[in-house]
This record gives structure tokens, sequence and C-alpha cells, in this order.
């Protein structure tokens, strides 16, 4: 059972951090986090005693420790940076392994406080700069800005270009406007490293709830790569081609990664929450045709801005039976960065969940995602 969006909100609190609630009298609310670099942690379309739909790592933030790696507080919309892996890594100490051991997300993505530069009741603005060495030993000056800006039921229609009756579907939406820019001495290149927006979103998983990711049924190469931790089995993602759409089961149970190439992708994905009757819907800003993406794999590269824009995880015990989670993730990148000093790269990412009469559900999910939703099976 999920928690209320107003339990959440208070069990933020509690634990000494400081809660942005942005809300509008449609019943769309969100919190978001100064402390955690401005992402947002949940969201509901039915006020304060709604479920939320984002996955708050409750245990990881009342221990108030600080673990090695990666601090997982959850959170549906966070801002990274790629590529994870290979020769432009920023994940990797220079020349160190690729593996676990060696694997650090940086502070400025993890446990460092950005500054809340604007906050109003539907928008917030947050920024941070640093600096960092990738795995080949150049460093990156780097300052990342994002505002975060809650829709209304009218902005919702408008960016997604659909209409919904608001009397048999509740629905709240958000945008994340998602800055980079170059503040060094130094142009970023092939030969120094290029960098991405790389935006990721922690959500509830159920028994029944499916990932829905659209796909050009006309492009070159492979549909989808399913290998990032050995090949999903097949019972678990299903090539619907009849429909040009990629189905995956995220129930939380099996840990499993698939991604898209730009030649694929088509700008949303989402997911469908049967036993919650919740559909979300993930739409970004796609790159041009021609666009280069970071290569994620943790290896050093012979193609090394060949790799995925969109992104889907579900999330499952590991070797030794421990889990993070549970909960799924729907992800999306911009295209690889060359800017001058001076220079910047934008990405866009909205969010939106739905909850309400199945026919109009289908209707949404028809235009969107391909196909109908609430008789979905794998």
């Amino acid at each position: 059972m999920n928690q209320t969006f107003q339990s959440e909100v208070e069990f933020l609190r509690s634990h000494g951090l400081a809660p942005i609630v942005l809300g509008n009298d449609e019943g769309a609310r969100l919190v978001t986090l100064a402390e955690y670099q401005g992402r947002v942690m949940t969201s509901t379309m039915a006020g304060d005693g709604g479920a939320g739909c984002g996955w708050i790592n409750r245990a990881l933030i009342a221990s108030g420790e600080r673990t090695p790696h990666i601090n997982a507080y959850g959170g549906e919309d966070r801002f990274w940076l790629g590529p994870e892996g290979g020769q432009f890594s920023l994940y990797f100490p220079p020349g160190a392994p690729f593996d676990f051991d060696h694997w650090q997300v940086p502070a400025a993505e993890d446990t460092e406080v950005w500054r809340l530069d604007s906050a109003g009741e539907t928008e917030a603005a947050f920024s941070t700069e640093f600096s960092i060495r990738n795995w080949s030993g150049f460093e990156k000056k780097i300052r990342m800005e994002r505002v975060v800006r809650l829709f209304d039921c009218a902005g919702i229609a408008a960016d997604l270009g659909v209409t919904f009756d608001k009397t048999r579907v509740s629905a709240v939406g958000y945008v994340t406007e998602n800055r980079v820019t170059n503040i060094g001495r130094e142009a970023w290149t092939r030969e120094n490293g290029a960098l991405s927006i790389w935006m990721l979103g922690m959500f509830n998983p159920s028994a029944r709830t499916v990932i829905v990711i659209p796909y050009r049924t006309d492009a070159p190469g492979a549909i989808v790569k399913d290998d990032y931790f050995g090949r999903i089995p097949g019972d678990r993602l299903r090539i619907d081609s009849g429909r040009g759409r990629i189905l995956f089961s995220a129930d939380g149970n099996c840990r499993g990664k698939l991604g898209l190439s730009n030649r694929r992708a088509t700008g949303v994905l989402g997911s469908y929450d049967a036993e919650n009757r919740i559909l979300t819907v993930v739409h970004y800003s796609p790159g041009p045709a021609d666009a280069e993406y970071v290569n994620a794999a943790w290896e050093i590269q012979e193609r090394p801005f060949e790799g995925d824009t969109v992104n889907a995880y579900n999330d499952g015990p590991l070797a030794d039976g421990s889990q993070m989670g549970p909960f799924y993730e729907l992800e999306s990148s911009s295209p690889a960065g060359f800017p001058a000093p001076g220079g910047s790269l934008c990405h866009i990412h909205a969010t939106f969940h739905f909850s309400g009469d199945p026919e109009e559900l289908d209707r949404i999910a028809e235009k969107l995602l391909n196909g109908p939703v609430t008789s979905l099976t794998l």
C-alpha cells in the first residue's frame, strides 16, 4: 500500500529535511528537496490524502547514515550526468577498474545540498557548481541547474497533446528543465569526453505493473538492448510488434534493465499499475535523428557515443538476497554535449500520472503509448 502524500512529506520533515511542496487547487501535489539536489521525491493527483506515486527509501533516510557508492534516497525525478562507464565516465576514479568496488556516484548527484534559487506555489529552481575528473583524468568544471514546474490539467493536456475528462480522471503532471553548463576553460570534445543529462524516476512497483515503451518500427538496428544485467527472461519482456511497443514487467521481483537507441525511441514511455489503476507517462525532449548519446557500459569503449536515449529498470534481489527496493525506473538521456566554455546543454523531462475511469485511461494510452493498457498482460 502506497503512503499518502502528506505522510511522505511529514516523514521527510521528521528526519531533518525541509520539504518544498508545490500544489494547485485541482489536487495535484509534488514534494522536492534542496538537500537531495532538487529531486522530486513523490507526487499525487488526489491532494494531501492521495497516494504518493514516487518510491522513497524510508529505511535509508530514517537511518541518518550515508552509504558507500550511492545513497539511493529514491524520488521520481532526479538529475544525473552520463556517462556511467567507459573512458569518459564520471563514476570511476581515473584509471580505476570498472567494478562495483570502484564505482562511486559523484557527491553533486548524491549527497550535496543544492542552492534553492527560488520557490513559489507551482515552481522551484535549484543549482550547484562543482569540478570532477573523468576516468581518463580530464577535469570538468560544471554548473547544474534545474527548474521544477507543476502543471494544471490544462497544462498537462497541452504538453501531451491529449484531452481528458477531469470528472472521470484525476491527474498530476510536472516538468523539469535541466541544464548543464561548461564553466571551465576548455571545450568538451570527443577526445576529453562529452557529458549528457540523465534523468531517472523511481516508482512503486506492483505485481501487475507493466512498463510500456513505444518504438519506431521502421528504424534500423536492434529494437531493444536487454542484456545489461544478463538477458531479461522472455516471460518478463515482450515485443508487441503489431502495435510497436515494448512491454516489460515492473513487479520489483527480478533485476533487469533495457535500453533504446535514439533511432528507435519516440520521446514517450510509461507504465500501468493495474492493482492501483495508475497510468504513468514520461515525455522528454528527444535529440535530432543524427544525435550521439554517451555509452554507459562499464568498459573501455570502441564507440563511446553510441549509447541509449531511453532506459527502464526493474529492481530485484541481488545474488546475496539483498535488495535496495523494490522499485522500478523510467529514464531518459540528452544527446552528448560538446559545449565550449560558457556553453550549455538542456534536457526537458516531464512526468504524468493519471487515475480513474479505465476507458479514459485507455484513450490516453492509445494516443501516447500505442495502445490500451488496462487489459495488458505479458
